[in-house]
């Protein structure tokens, strides 16, 4: 998806209209009312009558099963939220985008084995073959332009493609092109450029004329470029008071990674569409829906513009979209004829829109999820799964009692609780995860095995959990000594302040966030697992964060 951070964020106008002036997908007269409800009765717990919220369809054979809107469109406003509305699809873009390099490949203007040089022969590759079909399957290695932190600091500048494209083609490639997948909005930028390069168009005005127009998606195009009167949906973003209207971001970022709107009507014509067959070959849809191979042989779980996963047994083929003031997630099960998508109003403090669309898919299938109950382990049980688990050579997960439960913390990430449902076995709320620890033959535990309904990761036991750091106090006058602003790199500055008794944080476009003094010159970033070091002078500190250390001098 569009990783643009859920705290840099961006203001959607909204505009009334009667609801007869948006044109909907009728709801089928023989649509099973009961199982309406079920799928409702999963959804609507998630979402408060006075928070931001979400639109959602969900089809089964064609027919609608489910078209509901729930929550505020703008919560400052006090205005619902109505099915027909508006909202950011952020990265579910990509999959138009894929589309129409795949419909300029059938006209025989290029292949996705091209190299990208044939189009943009401008462009560094480095000595390395980066052909097209690196650039859909996230294998290019190419820096993600969204992951450098200069990119908060421009998010509101109006910037060329060729600009753009400038900030980013000069870095070194992460890896060479096709030997790993690391998800990169930078390469679905390049494809919008190749588009507008080989059609002689703007990417807009051709996804546009070629895909929005002939499926008469008439609610769905580039942001800034509607074709009609829209009712939009205000975009938010969880702030310490509640939820607040989220900043302008320049659309001229996201582009061809992420810069369509649209509503769910809109995106159910689009999945009939697909599952129908129409704008492409049956060749180029099973070639856009297989997973890609890297050069080992071992396959990605992603293809042309779609993620591939299973839910309940069957395949499925989705995506899903974070951008500044929106979370989206649209899946489709094949075999089941079922299609699901969730378009919310907030890019954080909502549930995630895919745990929501799997568990309405899972009752349209016939197959809801169970519903967990808790039960009680004593301390000494729980203190029996603390310890570090390696998941690779660089990341672990590490889980640690805290007072009646666990939590369990991926490297450079937040810790998330786990809650007991049965002996060795934890569910998170709200997700479909469950956490499953082995014991040995002595009933040590050895390993913890992640199941994300079918998909496992399992990560072996390799020592003790490191003591809890703990929180020291520090006088004002120490915190006040420490507080600055402190540039990490060219436009990203962290800066620093206190609070009463609390020292806090906020980096370039984003909130704040609470640091808790472990020593003299020492801060813990619980969220994220991170910390904040200084050296006696208080000039210079350093950012420890996910392996990395980001050094910061004090700008006067």
């Amino acid at each position: 998806m569009l990783k643009l951070s859920p705290l840099c964020l961006a203001v959607m106008l909204l505009l009334q209209l009667p609801a007869s002036a948006v044109q909907a997908v009728p709801v089928a007269a023989t649509v099973d009312q009961a199982l309406a409800a079920r799928i409702d009765a999963v959804i609507a717990p998630h979402y408060k009558a006075t928070d931001p919220g979400a639109t959602v369809i969900v089809t089964k054979d064609g027919k609608t099963l489910l078209r509901k809107a729930y929550g505020m469109a703008d919560v400052a406003a006090k205005v619902p939220m109505r099915a027909e509305m508006s909202l950011r699809l952020g990265s579910i873009t990509k999959q138009f985008t894929s589309t129409a390099i795949l419909m300029l490949a059938e006209e025989g203007k290029l292949a996705v084995t091209d190299p990208i040089t044939k189009f943009l022969p401008d462009y560094p590759t480095q000595g390395k073959a980066i052909t097209i079909e690196h650039l859909l399957t996230h294998t290019s290695g190419v820096v993600s332009y969204t992951s450098k932190p200069d990119f908060r600091a421009n998010s509101t500048r109006d910037l060329s493609v060729s600009q753009m494209i400038d900030s980013f083609k000069n870095d070194p490639l992460e890896f060479a092109p096709g030997t790993r997948y690391a998800y990169n909005n930078s390469g679905y930028f390049l494809l919008g450029a190749i588009i507008e390069k080989v059609s002689g168009q703007s990417y807009a005005k051709f996804v546009e004329q070629r895909i929005f127009v002939p499926l008469g998606m008439t609610q769905t195009a580039y942001e800034g470029m509607e074709r009609g009167p829209t009712s939009r949906a205000a975009g938010h973003s969880r702030s310490e008071g509640g939820f607040a209207p989220s900043p302008p971001l320049s659309m001229s970022l996201p582009y061809a990674a992420g810069s369509l709107v649209s509503t769910v009507d809109d995106l159910a014509r689009w999945d009939a569409a697909v599952s129908s067959g129409k704008l492409l070959k049956a060749a180029s849809w099973t070639q856009a829906f297989t997973p890609y191979k890297l050069a080992d042989g071992k396959a990605t779980a992603y293809g042309y513009g779609w993620m591939l996963g299973k839910l309940r047994g069957s395949d499925t083929i989705g995506h899903g979209g974070g951008i500044n003031g929106f979370s989206t997630y649209a899946l489709r099960v094949p075999g089941q004829k079922v299609y699901v998508a969730v378009l919310t109003n907030a890019d954080g403090g909502l549930v995630q829109p895919a745990l929501v669309a799997n568990k309405a898919a899972a009752v349209a299938m016939g197959t809801p999820f169970p519903e967990r109950q808790t039960i009680v382990l004593s301390a000494d049980k729980l203190d029996g799964y603390a310890g570090v688990y390696q998941v690779d050579d660089k990341v672990s997960r590490t889980v640690r009692r805290e007072q009646d439960h666990l939590l369990i913390q991926r490297s450079g990430r937040g810790p998330i609780a786990l809650y007991p449902f049965a002996d060795d076995s934890f569910f998170m709320k709200d997700m479909i995860t469950i956490v499953k620890f082995s014991r040995n033959a002595k009933g040590v535990v050895t390993q913890v095995t992640l199941d994300d309904d079918g998909v496992e990761s399992v990560s072996a036991r390799t020592g003790d959990v490191a003591p809890e750091r703990k929180a020291v106090t520090l006088p004002k006058a120490a915190l006040d000594g420490f507080a600055g602003r402190f540039e990490l790199m060219p436009g990203f500055v962290l800066e620093l302040s206190r609070d009463g008794d609390k020292f806090f944080g906020q980096a370039t476009g984003q909130q704040k966030f609470l640091l808790v003094p472990v020593s003299e010159t020492a801060f813990y970033v619980k969220e994220v697992d991170a910390e904040v070091r200084f050296d006696k002078g208080n000039d210079q500190m350093v950012l420890l964060q996910g392996g990395r250390n980001m050094p910061g001098k004090r700008l006067k």
